[in-house]
């Protein structure tokens, strides 16, 4: 095997195998082969004294992951030579993941010639120039907080999953955020249901109003540690970033004005019942069995006293009855239908033991908040079965 010159040499640094991996996971969410870009394809690696920056993007959201030469005392990156070069993401992931030992030399020379070393395997690939590479958005101007990254994660579960699936109105697709009295409302709504999540934060002086692709926060969840870390958040009219200590992560906005959802929510209701929420959401389940050959997977919701009784029928198959006790319920009696489907996404995406229910008639929404707090609030619109 004959070495090249050092003059040839434009990059070379030695990694440790797993960390490179950790990061690489997280930035190949980024990577889609639908992109108009072909260097989008790759990854960019780029090495400076710190350590190493690996990027991924599909122009619509970009992950940036960094391996620092250590960390609390530990080797990752030995630097050789500094550069950046672009390879195709898809051959590198694939290689990385399968190389014999936990140190990894990647060589680049004559700025296109990259070759991967690891034990006695060697991998040739032929990068590309890393200056055709779309330079990150520099965030001026900008609106910025922090927020605890299960605090973080926990708003896009109570909210993601009542975007949109449609692209006829594109912003349904995101999740709205704004601040109202150091209040971060995060709603998302596709018209047939709402959730809505509040969150205190403090000292943030410039009011916005912007809405988060529900894809870009779904990708994001993923990354977050479930560690107590802080994650700051940038905004600015065309760009929201997330970054923690080694991950660094930007999404386009959407366009277009939110509908104004505050007036769907019902201040006060004719029936009101609390219930255990585990209880409640075995039973829907079980009753959803047949209601899932429907096609609006509907089922049928009942009060007498301090019962409810919850039946979904199907002609061809059958019928299925189940009863769940209250803990308390105010008001008049209640006949109403609903999706099976969206009522067990709401009483998941409330952590609770006991769930308050609030109606405002057999065909009006009706809203669902943990018995202790409102801060979690989902809205159901149910449906007409005559």
């Amino acid at each position: 095997m004959t070495m090249s010159t050092d003059q040839n040499v434009t990059l070379s640094f030695t990694v440790n195998r797993k960390a490179l991996l950790d990061r690489l996971s997280n930035v190949m969410r980024a990577i889609s082969n639908q992109v108009t870009i072909p260097i989008l394809t790759g990854i960019q690696i780029k090495v400076t004294e710190r350590g190493v920056t690996l990027t991924g993007s599909d122009s619509n959201i970009t992950i940036e992951s960094f391996i620092p030469n250590e960390i609390d005392g530990e080797w990752l990156v030995t630097v050789e030579r500094e550069g950046a070069i672009v390879i195709d993401a898809r051959f590198f992931n694939e290689i990385i993941r399968k190389l014999p030992t936990d140190d990894v030399t990647i060589r680049v020379e004559n700025n296109v010639k990259t070759i991967i070393r690891s034990g006695r395997s060697e991998f040739e690939l032929i990068g590309s120039n890393a200056e055709e590479y779309p330079i990150l958005p520099q965030l001026e101007d900008e609106t910025q907080f922090e927020l605890p990254a299960p605090l973080l994660k926990s708003m896009i579960q109570e909210t993601g999953f009542a975007v949109s699936q449609q692209e006829t109105r594109p912003v349904l697709t995101g999740v709205h955020w704004h601040i109202q009295q150091d209040q971060l409302y995060c709603v998302a709504t596709d018209s047939h249901r709402l959730a809505r999540r509040i969150a205190e934060v403090p000292n943030v002086s410039t009011p916005f109003n912007v809405v988060i692709p529900g894809k870009s926060l779904d990708e994001l969840n993923k990354i977050l540690s479930d560690k107590d870390d802080e994650i700051s958040v940038t905004l600015t009219d065309q760009q929201v970033m997330f970054k923690t200590d080694y991950v660094t992560f930007y999404s386009r906005l959407l366009e277009g004005s939110y509908p104004d959802t505050s007036s769907l929510i019902p201040e006060r209701g004719e029936t009101i019942i609390r219930v255990k929420g585990k209880s409640l959401l075995q039973a829907i389940d079980r009753a959803s069995l047949l209601a899932r050959e429907q096609r609006n997977n509907i089922v049928h919701f009942e009060t007498s006293n301090e019962t409810i009784t919850i039946t979904s029928n199907s002609p061809e198959i059958g019928r299925v009855e189940e009863i769940v006790e209250a803990e308390t319920l105010e008001g008049e009696g209640l006949s109403i239908s609903f999706s099976a489907k969206y009522m067990m996404d709401a009483l998941k995406a409330i952590d609770s033991e006991e769930i308050d229910i609030l109606f405002t008639g057999a065909m009006r929404p009706f809203i669902l908040t943990a018995a202790e707090s409102d801060a979690v609030l989902q809205l159901i619109l149910p449906v007409r079965t005559y």
